[in-house]
């Protein structure tokens, strides 16, 4: 099989629909044809998928790539708190430098492609008036287009209407080819000039034909409300389906009889929603004792509802957040067991949180497994969504427009055991 061929068949693999014995023909960097036995063009290298599943790349739907790889500059989050970690952020911008950021994304787009993460929507912080941040990871997006799509996003960190330069640095921002208006409306110095900033921001998307994806109510308190402005501008102005409500923690404190009220508004307005399973459990709940809140929205009762979930790793290794690898099955892994979501049918919408619903919130062209789709998926080593899951699953191939990028081992230990067998791995027999 030659690395750099723009074709390839996988035979006998599993697909996230349960389909088993199938194989998937990509020409010319596109999947040609789906189905059991294909006849492919002579001369298309072929993999012996081995029966295990194949799945459309991982879709980070909420990072912050400027941030990444920075833990322990200039130092560790002592408290671990969310206040902490931005004011880290804040110390930590004067000594930011160009080549320093463009470093770190390339890295961490390295690990990304090795874990199957082949689209990231990063936000990145616009209130630092050089914009060094936001003309790095515009090179950095530039650089890593032929192996990972980077979607840049607008966000004012320090709070669009209480840091002074952040409007115009935003409307410069968006002129340098940032894809997306973000915004912080509960950090702003009252709820007022929080739904202010929504709607503004709203606006600025509107006239511009962009995606919006804010940060909202990420906080313990039930009485942040930005959600319910978000989804009435939305609505207002026509943008349903091109917005996205990030975090939303503060659904996990409110009274059931608003939420009611609440998530059929967000169906309504078709907002996305974006939970980050790793962040929101180890920032929210730290004023508790006991009970302690979990810290993340309402999953179930928003995929019920209709709204389309996705989970975001959010941060690796940065002020925030000392952990993390890029592994999106971690994202999804944690997702499952802090919503409780363990039925079979809720296992699975948490492999398509990082996948599939992830993708939507990006709106990206040609995802998928169907014919006509990208020639982009991974092979990964589990018979299951929920296997894959339940064992992080090593990464097969990574494959991106018919192209192997990235190859991993399958994980096994060899045992010196009396009496049983001397390799073993920990996927079920298929």
């Amino acid at each position: 099989m030659h690395d750099d061929a723009p074709s390839l068949c996988l035979r006998n693999v599993v697909l996230p629909d349960g389909r088993t014995g199938q194989d998937v023909w990509v020409d010319e960097g596109r999947i040609r044809a789906v189905g059991p036995a294909l006849t492919v063009a002579p001369g298309t290298p072929e993999h012996d998928g081995g029966g295990w599943l194949l799945s459309p790349p991982f879709v980070d739907a909420h990072f912050h790539m400027d941030a990444t790889l920075s833990h322990g500059l200039p130092r560790v989050n002592a408290s671990g708190t969310l206040l902490e970690g931005i004011a880290l952020w804040g110390e930590l911008k004067p000594l930011l430098t160009q080549e320093a950021l463009i470093e770190r994304a390339l890295r961490y787009g390295d690990w990304a492609v090795g874990r199957g993460l082949l689209a990231v929507r990063t936000h990145v912080d616009i209130c630092d008036d050089r914009l060094l941040a936001v003309e790095a990871l515009l090179e950095a997006r530039r650089r890593m287009a032929p192996y990972l799509d980077l979607q840049l996003v607008a966000f004012p960190q320090d709070g669009y209407l209480r840091s002074a330069t952040a409007r115009s640095n935003l409307e410069r921002a968006l002129d340098m080819g940032v894809d997306v208006v973000g915004g912080i409306p509960h950090f702003e110095r009252t709820q007022a000039a929080g739904a202010e900033s929504v709607r503004l921001l709203c606006e600025v998307a509107a006239r511009r034909g962009l995606r919006v994806d804010m940060h909202c109510d990420e906080t313990d308190d039930p009485l942040s409300r930005h959600i319910e402005t978000l989804a009435a501008e939305t609505l207002r102005l026509g943008l349903q389906g091109r917005v996205t409500g990030s975090h939303l923690t503060s659904m996990h404190s409110m009274d059931n009889y608003y939420v009611s009220k609440l998530i059929p508004l967000i169906a309504e307005s078709r907002v996305h929603a974006v939970a980050n399973p790793l962040i929101n459990i180890t920032l929210q709940g730290r004023h508790d004792t006991y009970p302690r809140r979990r810290g993340m929205t309402r999953v179930p009762e928003l995929m019920a509802a209709g709204v389309n979930v996705a989970f975001g790793h959010d941060c690796v290794m940065d002020p925030w957040y000392g952990f993390g690898s890029g592994d999106m099955l971690e994202v999804a892994h944690m997702g499952l067991h802090v919503a409780q979501m363990t039925s079979e049918a809720q296992v699975r919408a948490c492999f398509d949180a990082v996948t599939r619903n992830a993708a939507a919130v990006l709106g990206l062209e040609g995802y998928g497994l169907e014919p006509g789709c990208r020639g982009d998926m991974v092979l990964l080593h589990a018979r299951s969504p929920g296997e894959a899951i339940r064992l992080r699953a090593a990464r097969l191939l990574v494959v991106r427009a018919g192209r192997v990028l990235a190859r991993s081992a399958p994980a096994s230990a060899r045992l010196s055991l009396p009496g049983r067998p001397v390799e073993v791995d920990w996927t079920l027999p298929g």
